[in-house]
């Protein structure tokens, strides 16, 4: 990928109105990153919050606000009615959902379109369908992206077993409605296999209400990589390049980086080129990530769609100029891409990492509590997207993350000395409140990720060494 500087941006098609006024339908970080593309848009924001927000940053920065539930999810933020009351009382006649809670539900998208509300993202048939994984790997084999071995469908326990004797193991037993790391199961015993199957099953269908899983190959030393892509509703698509995520405990991301660093040549192109088709072959619109391991020996094989901007999103923003939120909003409004592929360009490297609310010394233990101090790093090229501040009460109820810090530099090894240096900078401080973001520069300075030779092990490697 050329690491020219970026193209600017034609301007808008002041012939496409944008919305009247788009409802957030989410909390935290990206709910005030979403009110603030708003605000640069000239769009009218509407923020929801529970009882538990009504402190929140993005209730005092958006337009309006309106209290739709108590502290629990259940009865708040996955409350696809409350959602679309508020959305009916304001006038919003657009709803922008981030990420996590409703962004990837069908229903509630297809609720939004009989409502006569546009949802900021795919199709509700085309969400169903990529978030189907076993569906997902089924259509991404016809479009020619490449598969670990393993199930196109569900399967029941003696399919499954006789497939993973087939295959070899380790292999990876995966809820067919699942994401966000959660529903999977890596098996290495073959006489465990049995048990842990059904095991994934049931917590399949306790978190998804659907315990149809699939099995494919695990691997066992690899790299998370993945692509953006940016697609409107006439035809047109473009790959903003990738992303490495290989760095993630049990699943859940903590650091990324764009681009990744020491792929074989042509690969990432190659990659974007795939994932472009398969978006294409799928209908997609919008901002999606196409997720893909790659193996030691330079394979790389598709895993699944995220339909929906993503946590890391900043870092493609950073290294190709690219307000992906904007764009999104501006697909969603049926305007047409302003770019093609040969003005994407990547320039230097960017690094985001997720500093959560968890005590790394206890487990990584949720930490929330009172923020009494909260003095966030600066200096150039330092990005910080965060909905806390001193004083803010970091509630027990909703995911960890307090804050992601961005750096952009001209090579990954100044990219890291920035990181370091402003994790160094970063004070958050109060009774109970713990932060992952020593255990992330210790993961920065690390030999492994310094010479990007890391693979998705590296902090279990890291944990024990700290306990052997």
């Amino acid at each position: 990928m050329s690491t020219a500087a970026p193209a600017p941006l034609p301007p808008g098609r002041a012939d496409t109105p944008l919305f009247r006024k788009v409802l957030i339908a989410n909390r935290g970080e990206i709910a005030l990153r979403v009110a603030r593309a708003c605000r640069e848009l000239g769009i009218p924001s509407v923020a929801v919050h529970s009882v538990a927000d009504r402190d929140s940053a993005v209730v005092r920065f958006a337009d309006e606000s309106v209290q739709i539930g108590p502290a629990q999810p259940s009865r708040s933020y996955l409350d696809a009615s409350a959602v679309l009351q508020a959305a009916d009382q304001t006038g919003a006649d657009a709803v922008h959902p981030g990420y996590g809670f409703l962004s990837e539900d069908p229903d509630f998208a297809d609720a939004c379109r009989e409502a006569g509300i546009t949802l900021i993202g795919p199709r509700p048939e085309v969400m169903a369908t990529l978030g189907d994984k076993a569906a997902a790997r089924s259509l991404m084999a016809g479009a020619g992206l490449p598969l670990l071995p393993g199930s196109l469908d569900p399967l029941d326990t003696e399919q499954a077993r006789r497939l993973a004797e087939e295959i070899g193991f380790p292999v990876i037993v995966k809820a067919v409605a699942g994401g966000g790391g959660r529903g999977m199961t890596v098996v290495h015993d073959p006489d465990r296999f049995t048990d842990e199957f059904r095991r994934t099953q049931a917590t399949a269908q306790m978190l998804f209400g659907d315990g149809r899983v699939y099995v494919e190959k695990y691997l066992d030393k690899a790299r998370h990589v993945e692509i953006q892509v940016l697609c409107d509703g006439h035809g047109n698509a473009v790959h903003l390049g990738e992303r490495d995520c290989t760095v993630q405990r049990r699943h859940q991301k903590l650091i990324e980086e764009s681009p990744a660093p020491k792929l074989p040549d042509g690969m990432a192109e190659e990659m974007g080129r795939t994932a472009v088709a398969g978006a294409l072959a799928a209908g997609y619109t919008g901002a999606g990530t196409f997720e893909f391991l790659v193996d030691p020996a330079g394979g790389y094989y598709f895993m699944e769609v995220n339909c929906r901007i993503q946590v890391e999103h900043p870092v493609t923003e950073m290294v190709t100029g690219i307000d992906l939120v904007q764009e999104q909003i501006r697909i969603a409004a049926g305007q047409p891409l302003r770019i093609g592929q040969a003005d994407v360009r990547l320039r230097g490297a960017a690094i985001e990492c997720r500093i959560n609310a968890e005590d790394p010394d206890r487990a990584f233990a949720p930490a929330p509590g009172t923020i009494s101090t909260f003095e966030a790093p600066g200096g150039p090229f330092t990005r910080i997207d965060t909905h806390v501040y001193a004083g803010y009460t970091v509630p027990p109820n909703y995911d960890s993350l307090l804050a992601k810090l961005i750096v952009w530099a001209p090579d990954r090894d100044q990219a890291i000395a920035r990181m370091r240096r402003a994790l160094g900078e970063l004070r958050v401080e109060g009774r109970g409140i713990h932060t992952t973001a020593r255990f992330l520069d210790g993961v920065l300075s690390h030999s492994a990720f310094q010479t990007a030779h890391h693979t998705t092990s590296l902090i279990d490697e890291i944990l024990q060494s700290r306990t052997g």
